[in-house]
């Protein structure tokens, strides 16, 4: 039974105006319990242009006036030293968003969701051999429930320290509140959002599906090889089914993307190729990444991407960007594509001496392809192990 507690601070509400509308956000620390951050930067973008820009109170609380619309074209953006910055589509008044202190393993990940006012209580849980992390059991092997909330907004958040290769991880939220409505539509229209970081970056934001039933999102699996397998449903389950594995239809998510949209990613990762020939990785990065917004099945705007966060020093970032390639590879040069993805990350792995995790992934890509490179690679990793 969870007991219902009650949260030291309130959030502002709307103010409209006829030129526009005011948003009022709180900021919190996504890994400490009611923590506010202070002096974080809060930014609203519109159109590519930022339209203002304040910073947040002790009370981590802003509001920002301007003559835009709180709709799916404004961009909010939270920027703070020592956190991840945040992006996310609004509307996006009246809510809280947390922010993610940077980590420091190269194969750890947070998970952070946000929602609306209702329902009160949304469940984070994470599913892998032997354990299942949410708020009756916080602690796992290297993962854990930072954040627990019940009243509203969130932040709710898991972290997992360090990933195990070969081991299959599983995202869902539960909606408590409503958990004996199996066709409630109240989860779907929570306005719910997951947040996944990884390294100082980030990566994936996802945003609940609308007008559907059921009291689970069902959001992604990272399978053995450390690929996110989205799947991104919403789905009916019993509290007996929430934590068997089982029980879920894990089908990947299709993902549309139209001509039109697969032209425009082509032409931004075109654009990036000539940003990095010119030597501006951050002008690179960020036309990969617009890439990847209009066509998110776009494997080699994520090679490329990979590539430039190597160049940057990002090497969590660089590992999930060659990932992505993986899983996304295409055409008659898959099996190379995939095999060179490998090799980025198991090189990442033993630049870090992580020599245990450097030789899973060089295997991995000598079995897609046969390269004296990759032979190479696993007998001189072979030697930093002793000989193993």
């Amino acid at each position: 039974m969870k007991i219902k507690l009650v949260k030291s601070f309130l959030v502002l509400m709307l103010t409209s105006h006829a030129i526009g509308q005011n948003i009022s956000v709180q900021v919190l620390s996504a890994v400490e319990k009611d923590k506010v951050v202070e002096n974080a930067e809060v930014m609203i973008q519109r159109n590519g242009e930022t339209s203002a820009k304040k910073f947040t109170n002790t009370q981590g609380k802003v509001i920002i006036n301007g003559s835009f619309q709180d709709d799916l074209n404004t961009l909010l953006i939270i920027k703070k030293e020592n956190y991840s910055s945040l992006v996310v589509k609004c509307p996006c008044n009246d809510l809280t968003y947390a922010l993610s202190p940077i980590m420091k393993n190269l194969d750890g990940m947070r998970i952070v969701l946000n929602w609306g006012k209702y329902p009160e209580d949304l469940d984070s849980h994470l599913t892998f051999s032997g354990n299942h992390i949410f708020f009756q059991h916080k602690k796992g092997n290297k993962s854990n429930l930072d954040v627990d909330d019940i009243d509203s907004y969130g932040p709710e958040t898991i972290t997992i320290e360090n990933k195990k290769f070969g081991e299959t991880y599983h995202y869902f939220v539960h909606d408590y509140s409503n958990k004996n409505d199996l066709n409630s539509n109240k989860l779907s229209a929570s306005d719910a959002k997951v947040f996944v970081y990884v390294g100082q970056s980030l990566v994936k934001t996802y945003y609940i599906p609308k007008n559907k039933k059921g009291n689970v999102w069902n959001l992604f699996k990272i399978n053995g090889n450390g690929e996110i397998i989205d799947i991104n449903n919403i789905v009916s389950k019993t509290e007996q089914e929430i934590g068997i594995e089982n029980s879920y239809d894990n089908t990947e998510e299709e993902v549309y993307v139209s001509n039109e949209d697969k032209k425009k990613a082509l032409l931004l990762n075109q654009k990036g190729d000539l940003a990095y020939q010119k030597k501006d990785i951050d002008g690179a990065v960020s036309y990969y990444k617009q890439a990847i917004e209009y066509n998110p099945t776009f494997g080699q705007a994520y090679g490329n991407l990979g590539l430039m966060f190597i160049k940057k020093g990002y090497k969590a970032e660089a590992i999930y960007a060659n990932r992505k390639a993986i899983t996304y590879a295409s055409g008659n040069s898959i099996n190379t594509t995939q095999a060179s993805a490998y090799y980025n990350i198991a090189k990442i792995f033993e630049n870090d001496n992580d020599f245990e995790e450097a030789l899973n992934y060089y295997r991995l890509a000598k079995q897609l392809k046969e390269n004296v490179v990759y032979d190479n690679a696993i007998n001189r990793v072979k030697s930093k192990m002793g000989g193993q």
